[in-house]
């Protein structure tokens, strides 16, 4: 089989490789294999560049502009044919990181400057202080110029239609009972309310580093240059980084804000199932049609069907997100004494969940463009309610004193259909001030949802 692009996408293993390539795209920059080695190389870069700049490490020369241009223009021009060679070298040594160091020294043998510097890649380091900030790194980056443009994306067209639908009334449901009408637009600014809400709670999240050595006690570090402070180097590298310095940790950083930042996604991801699973209940009793294309196909048996497919195929995709997301919470912020490897299959995944809530992300947007409100299914269900005033009537009887209101309103309505005419009947018999009867008699249930309109126009970010 001839090794094409079509043919890889249709032979993947993972769906976030095949049928849904495209789709998490932005993201194989910075999850893939490349993407981790060119991290790495980025991080093994900087660490050099950092220790040509002390004065007191005299054994390695400081650099000069050309050759820190040099050394930063290897890592932007790092292709897959350059990790490839990196993969090779693997083969040989059977440990990714060394294998980079070896790649390094032999890109740079030639160099002139570094020709003698090439023992100062990777000084005093272990694996995990290129890889924790390489893992900082991926996951900054991809919150910023992934996840967040994203989520900020459904926010803004939750908070459009909330502000457009705000004045068309709806029955609501709790309990999957009818209730106390509401606005279409007020019940989608909620989701965009809470949205924003952890929204702001993931971009607050500290992304962590660290490089302290083999069990975070600069241990060689120390031995070879006692005279330098060390955890002030390391923590300007860290923070030079764009990554926040975690100064106390065992050979690897604690993985905690990793722990912190699935929950987060797990929250943000529970917010928009539920999103789904409302829509797709709204469209099952016809509160929303969808916008049909010509050329697709609903149902391979029934031709009439317009299935919600956009919010089922994201409620599914988020279920695979949120279970991994669980098991990174649980599993990385514990390691075995000052290190275990079971941690190191699990940080190649970190990709896998962020595909996976993107492709929902997607698919929601897309659902959503297709919504269609159904506004004469939604007012014939309302007309079809009027038990629903028996708030509205019981609470005005109690604010003037009449005796039993709620129970004289559960005798009527608990249960049962009641007409206009048997509301009305009832409100003229009532003990009440004429004024406060005229207004109960003027109500309808499209017309008792309080301040609804005004809070589906609320927008919080403003």
């Amino acid at each position: 089989m001839t090794d094409t692009t079509d043919n890889r996408a249709i032979c993947a293993l993972s769906p976030l490789d095949g049928r849904y390539t495209s789709k998490v795209e932005p993201l194989r920059q910075i999850f893939s294999e490349f993407g981790l080695i060119r991290y790495r190389l980025h991080v093994e870069v900087e660490w050099l560049i950092a220790l040509a700049g002390l004065k007191q490490l005299v054994e390695l020369d400081q650099f000069t502009p050309p050759t820190i241009d040099h050394l930063r223009t290897m890592v932007q021009q790092f292709s897959a044919e350059d990790g490839n060679k990196v993969k090779q070298i693997e083969r040989k040594t059977n440990h990714d990181v060394k294998a980079l160091e070896y790649y390094m020294k032999d890109s740079l043998k030639e160099v002139p400057g570094l020709a003698g510097s090439l023992e100062f890649i990777h000084f005093g380091c272990t694996s995990y202080d290129i890889n924790d900030n390489c893992f900082g790194l991926m996951l900054k980056h991809a919150r910023d110029q992934v996840l967040i443009p994203a989520i900020e994306d459904l926010i803004l067209r939750l908070s459009d239609m909330a502000t457009e639908l705000a004045d068309i009334p709806m029955l609501a449901r709790t309990h999957g009972q009818p209730a106390s009408p509401t606005t279409v637009g007020k019940e989608l600014r909620v989701f965009a309310q809470r949205l924003r809400g952890q929204k702001t709670s993931f971009e607050s999240i500290s992304i962590n580093g660290k490089l302290s050595g083999a069990v975070g006690n600069f241990n060689s570090l120390h031995i070879a240059c006692p005279e330098i402070d060390w955890p002030t180097v390391a923590k300007d590298f860290v923070e030079s980084l764009g990554l926040t310095y975690n100064p106390v940790t065992t050979q690897t950083e604690a993985h905690d804000y990793i722990a912190e930042y699935s929950h987060c996604l797990h929250r943000i991801n529970t917010i928009l199932l539920d999103l789904c699973r409302d829509i797709w209940g709204y469209i099952s009793i016809g509160y929303f049609s969808q916008k049909s294309i010509a050329s697709e196909v609903g149902s391979s048996a029934m031709p009439h069907k317009v299935n919600p497919i956009d919010f089922e195929n994201a409620e599914g995709n988020l279920g695979i997100a949120n279970a991994i997301f669980n098991h990174f919470a649980d599993k990385l912020p514990v390691s075995r004494w000052q290190r275990d490897l079971s941690d190191s299959t699990v940080l190649r995944n970190l990709g896998v969940p962020i595909g996976h809530s993107l492709i929902a992300y997607q698919s929601i947007g897309v659902g959503l463009g297709k919504l269609i409100v159904n506004q004469e299914k939604i007012s014939e269900d309302l007309d079809h309610s009027w038990e629903v005033l028996s708030e509205a009537v019981q609470t005005v009887l109690r604010k003037h004193g009449g005796e039993l209101p709620y129970e004289k309103l559960k005798e009527l309505t608990r249960g049962v259909t009641v007409t206009r005419g048997e509301i009305e009947l009832f409100i003229n018999e009532l003990d009440l001030p004429e004024d406060e009867k005229r207004k109960l008699l003027v109500l309808t249930p499209a017309d008792y949802t309080g301040i609804a309109e005004v809070l589906a126009k609320t927008d919080t970010s403003d």
